[in-house]
């Protein structure tokens, strides 16, 4: 019989082996996946989130958010830096730590009251920092001249304006002005949040909570629910859109008017016809007879960028795949997928595609 040279290792035991370098490469492969999919996002813009602020109510919490990062940052390398170091010193023998442990018995305890008070100086520097912020971004700096106030439905945004003009996942603010947000909830608990222009309000059922929101340049800020709200919570987005006050006058006097007349064109009249048939019932367009509210206003549906709270972008092909599977791309939402035969889709499309 041979003798064998080292541990004998049973089948059982190669096999998780292997699981587990298997599950490490994969691990490692997620991670770079991630974070090229990050490089990718950062070139196309820059990223959505608080860090990156563009709003006098959004740069208070950037400042406390770069200081609490650079503070963890140090305690991390500091509390690193102290391991490596305990790991790398020599150990020494045992008769050696005997007599070392009769001579630094109770010595070390000046170690613990320095570590105890320089935490609690930082702990209270950043609650102090934190109190500072919240004061910051309580109130602007003027009164607001336009308030509005957002609704929070399963799963998408109504936006109503006091001129009595109302959109779905889509706000338009004039740039360089703040304006007072009115929050609340027709359903659940959820939570308006537009990184970099402020920071996070929750919609409460029954309750009216207040934000304020402004914009340092025009551009298109994505907002997101950021309170877990159901099964399509990370379908629950809206746009903020900054603009000139001129182009936003001009948008919101549009926004207030009721759909413009229709053509005599038979395959919009059918796709009309078609509309207060199978959707009137949960949607509304002003100027006709559809006035369901259940879902949302859909007069201007057009002029918007998204459809289905961002989860597609508004194009008539996407209107289209939204009206016949919605329950494919957006499971458990109150849409249903609609069955449509190849004319009456074209019909309806057609219809839509009026709605500016």
């Amino acid at each position: 019989m041979r003798a064998t040279n080292g541990p004998i290792i049973s089948a059982s035991e190669s096999k998780r082996a292997t699981e587990g370098r298997r599950s490490s490469a994969l691990r490692a492969t997620v991670f770079w996946l991630c974070a090229s999919r990050c490089a990718i996002a950062y070139a196309d813009g820059p990223l959505n989130y608080f860090l990156h602020a563009d709003g006098p109510a959004a740069t208070p919490t950037m400042r406390l958010g770069w200081a609490l990062t650079a503070l963890v940052a140090a305690v991390a390398l500091i509390v690193t830096a102290l391991l490596v170091g305990a790991i790398l010193r020599r150990r020494p023998l045992a008769a050696e730590r005997d007599a070392q442990h009769l001579q630094a018995e109770g010595g070390g305890m000046h170690w613990v009251w320095i570590g105890t008070g320089i935490s609690s100086v930082a702990l209270f520097a950043a609650l102090a920092y934190v109190l500072v912020t919240l004061e910051a971004v309580a109130e602007p700096g003027r009164a607001p001249r336009l308030t509005i106030t957002v609704t929070a439905y399963d799963w998408w945004w109504k936006v109503d304006y006091p001129s009595g003009a109302t959109t779905a996942n889509e706000i338009h603010i004039p740039v360089g002005e703040p304006v007072r947000v009115e929050l609340q909830s027709a359903d659940v608990v959820h939570a308006f949040w537009v990184p970099r222009l402020a920071g996070k309000t929750q919609t409460i059922p029954g309750v009216i909570n207040e934000q304020w929101i402004e914009a340092d340049h025009p551009g298109v800020y994505r907002g997101q629910c950021s309170q877990f709200c159901g099964a399509q919570h990370a379908h629950m987005a809206f746009e903020v859109i900054a603009e000139p006050r001129a182009q936003f006058d001009a948008w919101l006097e549009n926004q207030g008017q009721p759909r413009a007349a229709l053509s005599a064109d038979a395959t919009l009249q059918a796709g009309a016809q078609l509309f207060q048939e199978r959707c009137a019932g949960c949607h509304s367009v002003r100027g006709t007879d559809a006035v369901g509210k259940q879902a949302p206003d859909l007069t201007h549906l057009g002029s918007r960028r998204l459809i289905a709270a961002g989860a597609l972008l508004n194009t008539a092909a996407n209107q289209l795949d939204w009206i016949q599977h919605a329950q494919r791309i957006k499971p458990d939402s109150l849409m249903p997928s609609i069955a449509l035969t190849s004319a009456d889709a074209t019909a309806l499309c057609a219809y839509l595609q009026t709605l500016r």
